[in-house]
Order: structure tokens, then sequence, then C-alpha cells
């Protein structure tokens, strides 16, 4: 079964806080993405799908709004910030107000931040995902000293680089994406 349809790309900007870098370099990314014909791109920004901290009960509207967006995603991209050597509690929330929308589905990453261009967050997030029976891929895209490495259109200082490091983290993803797809169509995915 080969289903040609674009696959689903739900890229989360992770960061919340005031003054935030994540819609610079989640626009970005969502640039590269959004040309190709194997992708249909619905950018989730956590600032604007603010999630309760609580967990627990019947899911309030904010939650089943956000959960129908991830279940039609066929694959995911997180654009992360690192937050003292790990990922932000925005979404830690997401996740773990979800489970079965992150399963047999490939995560990949986008991380910027200081010196480690957030890839320590990105280490913390693999088995987070490997958890809820998530496929991550290989390959990440990441800005070392992220403010210094974009202009004030929101454009790449050096976008050779990066662009190609967002075109081999997409064709991974639509490999993925596509296999896992066509996996959970001819026999659903049971944890």
């Amino acid at each position: 079964m080969n289903d040609e349809r674009p696959l689903n790309l739900a890229v989360i900007v992770g960061s919340v806080r005031t003054g935030r870098f994540g819609p610079v370099v989640a626009d970005w990314f969502a640039r590269q993405a959004r040309p190709r014909a194997d992708f249909a791109v619905d950018v989730l920004d956590l600032a604007e799908n603010r999630l309760p901290e609580v967990l627990g009960g019947q899911a309030p509207p904010e939650v089943a709004a956000v959960t129908k967006r991830l279940d039609t995603a066929d694959a995911f991209v997180v654009v992360t910030p690192e937050y003292n050597h790990s990922y932000p509690a925005s979404l830690k929330t997401l996740i773990d107000w979800h489970y079965t929308q992150w399963q047999a589905k490939p995560v990949g990453f986008v991380s910027y931040g200081g010196l480690a261009g957030g890839l320590r967050a990105v280490e913390h997030l693999r088995p987070v995902f490997a958890e809820l029976h998530a496929v991550t891929v290989r390959e990440t895209v990441s800005f070392h000293l992220a403010h210094g490495r974009f202009d004030d259109r929101g454009e790449p200082l050096e976008p050779e680089g990066c662009a190609g490091a967002a075109k081999v983290l997409l064709d991974q993803l639509a490999w993925w994406g596509r296999a896992l797809r066509d996996a959970r169509q001819a026999r659903p995915y049971r944890a």
C-alpha cells in the first residue's frame, strides 16, 4: 500500500516565554517544508494554544483542539530551545496530555540556544518520545548562538548550511512518515 497523499507535518513551537525566539526558527523551518509536495504543514504554537499544567479528568476544550491537530499529523517537528540543559515545561505538558497521538509516527527536532544550540534539550526529548512509541529521526537542525544567526527579517545569515540540514531532516521525516503511515493503515499500531 503506497499512499501518495502529502504527509501532515505538525511543526510544534515549544517555547512560551515572553520575548521568545522560537517563532523565528519555526517560521524559517516551515518555509523550508511548505514548498515540498510531500508535506502539508501545520504550525502549532504552544504560546497560542496554552494547555493546563494540571493533568487529569476530562480534557478541557483547549486540549481537545490540540489533540485533533496531533491526531491528524503523520509526522512532527519539535522546535525547542534549551532551558537549564533540557526542554521547556510547555513541551512536557503537551507531551503528557497526549499518548496515542505520538504512536508509530516520526519526530524530528529543530533546536536553538546558546553554545550547545539546544542539543541537550533534544537528547532529553528522544527517550521521552521513545517511551511514547514514536520514532525519532537521527538528523537535527541546530542553531548555536541563535539570536546572532538570523537577520531582522527572520532569515539565516548563512542559509546554505541550515537549509541543507533542513532538507536532510525533511527527507528522513518523509521516508519514515510514509513508511509508518502505510504500516498504520495496513495494521493499526497497538502499544
